[in-house]
């Protein structure tokens, strides 16, 4: 079990580090995102694999 002051400062570093994204998909109107999602060994990385690709689509 971590200790107190270590779970204090992971806490902070989460806070000023990183964000939260949450997302709900519908089971009638979105199956087919929810399949995709579920085929992929990782959600975050392909989700922001797309972002980024999308991203440098973008720029050109």
């Amino acid at each position: 079990m971590a200790s107190e002051a270590k779970l204090k400062a992971n806490e902070k570093y989460l806070k000023a580090n990183t964000k939260i994204v949450s997302l709900r998909l519908n089971y009638n109107t979105d199956k087919d995102i929810i399949k995709k999602l579920d085929e992929v060994d990782s959600k975050m990385g392909y989700i922001k694999e797309l972002i980024r690709k999308d991203l440098q689509t973008k720029k050109k």
